[in-house]
């Protein structure tokens, strides 16, 4: 949990909007997606230790939905084992710093323009239950009725 609020609160200080548990359409899920100020998303994979990323190798399918992959760890974690191919954040208590940046590889033109969409209506849907949770909660009560 803690490297994900360090990660939250890099992502702030880089100008960065993260969305946290974010659906992809091939049916992933992404740790965290950020729209940088460019327009280009970043998917930030947050890995608790050595275990979990030597069993999670799904990681490479997020490629197809970002401009740049980086993996959020801690202090201790082997940096060894992160692939050369993605960038490297590290986590000391609340705060991350970006040790290594991600290769890009831009999205195509129809990708980028479908999943600017899908992030704007995720962002647009949270805060409206943030906003006011009982409303957000009768319209997807309504929704699954119909």
């Amino acid at each position: 949990m803690l490297i994900r609020r360090a990660t939250t609160r890099l992502c702030l200080r880089l100008n960065w909007a993260p969305l946290h548990e974010v659906p992809l359409p091939n049916g992933r899920r992404a740790d965290v997606l950020a729209l940088r100020p460019d327009g280009g998303f970043v998917c930030i994979e947050i890995k608790s230790g050595a275990r979990d990323f030597l069993t999670d190798t799904k990681w490479p399918e997020y490629r197809a939905f970002s401009d740049a992959i980086f993996f959020a760890v801690d202090q201790d974690f082997p940096h060894v084992l992160l692939p050369a191919e993605t960038g490297l954040i590290v986590a000391v208590g609340l705060e991350a710093d970006l040790l290594r940046d991600a290769p890009t590889h831009a999205l195509p033109p129809a990708r980028r323009r479908a999943q600017m969409q899908r992030f704007a209506l995720l962002a647009a849907g949270r805060l409206a239950a943030a906003e006011d949770p009982a409303g957000w909660a009768a319209m997807r009560t309504a929704l699954r009725a119909e």
